[in-house]
């Protein structure tokens, strides 16, 4: 996304009014967006360059958390259609040079993310997220990188917890753009709605 001034994407329905009048005003980063760009497809990735899409809600709402005044300069990568976990890690791989430019990616998803539950859930935490949460902090803390790729097998509930899997790879996406010397956090995030984990991790940060 080579956007210059990105315009705030409301890309859901069916949530509170207040939801919706929410912007975030944060410049585009042209430039960097194009190197990003040429990195993936120098891995292999069919990446194209878009100077008119819009900030998506992947991307603007961690970010009014993370950065609320929004001055620091955005852009947007895509997630290709059909990723695999192998392929999650490799474009990890192809955007970790820009670390190197003081770039910080952030890797946006879901720890758990099955709607239908959702729309059916009840105040107190289903066990299920629970577990499922439980055995990726495992895995990531022992950096079981052949776990995590197995996921959808070796996990609880996986298939429960991602119906679909475009809200996980971004983990793995972020564990692709780190070095061994990195350190990892876990920022405990809780259980929203009884079955939304939003348990999230940080490399690098110390």
């Amino acid at each position: 996304m080579t956007t210059a001034l990105p315009e705030t994407v409301h890309d859901f329905g069916g949530f509170p009014s207040s939801l919706y009048a929410l912007q975030y005003r944060a410049a585009g980063q042209p430039e960097l967006a194009k190197e990003a760009a040429r990195l993936l497809n120098a891995a292999g990735f069919a990446a194209n360059c878009d100077d008119r899409r819009g900030l998506d809600h992947g991307a603007w709402v961690p970010l009014l958390h993370l950065l609320p005044e929004a001055k620091v300069p955005v852009f947007q990568v895509s997630m290709p259609l059909g990723l695999t976990t192998q392929q999650a890690v490799k474009l990890g791989q192809a955007l970790a040079p820009l670390r190197d430019q003081d770039v910080l990616i952030v890797a946006s998803g879901s720890m758990t993310h099955n709607l239908y539950d959702f729309r059916q859930s009840g105040a107190q935490p289903e066990s299920y997220a629970q577990e499922f949460a439980t055995w990726v902090q495992i895995a990531v803390l022992a950096k079981g990188f052949k776990q995590l790729l197995g996921y959808r097998s070796e996990a609880p509930h996986a298939e429960r917890a991602h119906p679909s899997e475009e809200h996980f790879l971004p983990l793995l996406i972020a564990m692709g753009a780190t070095t061994e010397a990195d350190e990892v956090s876990v920022l405990h995030g809780g259980i929203t709605n009884g079955v939304l984990s939003m348990e999230s991790y940080a490399w690098g940060l110390e």
